[in-house]
């Protein structure tokens, strides 16, 4: 998909809440999120509309997850430490792509999904 940036960034600026990673992120690192988040979305929800603002703001969430130092967390790693600075993730922080769509990100593939959705407005996960 050919993101619009200057949308993405004027999306993000004033309804994501963590959006600070995404924002400082340049231009390549914007599309890869969105392209990975837009994948992800499309393949958590098959059948459903997935409006651009959903891929927006699971854009900054992944962003958020996979920053320099997060990513150390999903990559297993429990915990290291640089010139006296330590940092120690929880064995919990490891997740999954589609363990970190939110639920205001669910909200906004409802609403773009009417016909679909029969849960009262709200997608829920189903575990077999």
């Amino acid at each position: 998909m050919d993101w619009n940036l200057t949308e993405v960034t004027d999306y993000v600026t004033y309804h994501a809440v963590d959006n600070e990673d995404f924002l400082a992120s340049d231009d390549t690192v914007k599309i890869r999120f969105l392209n990975v988040g837009e994948r992800t979305l499309r393949r958590a929800f098959k059948g459903y509309a997935i409006p651009n603002e959903a891929s927006y703001l699971f854009a900054c969430v992944l962003n958020a997850n996979f920053n320099d130092t997060t990513v150390m967390a999903q990559r297993g790693i429990a915990g290291f430490s640089i010139d006296g600075i330590s940092f120690t993730f929880k064995d919990w922080a490891k997740k999954e792509l589609d363990d970190l769509i939110t639920d205001d990100i669910r909200d906004l593939i409802s609403e773009a999904n009417p016909d679909i959705d029969g849960n009262n407005g709200r997608i829920k996960w189903v575990t077999l």
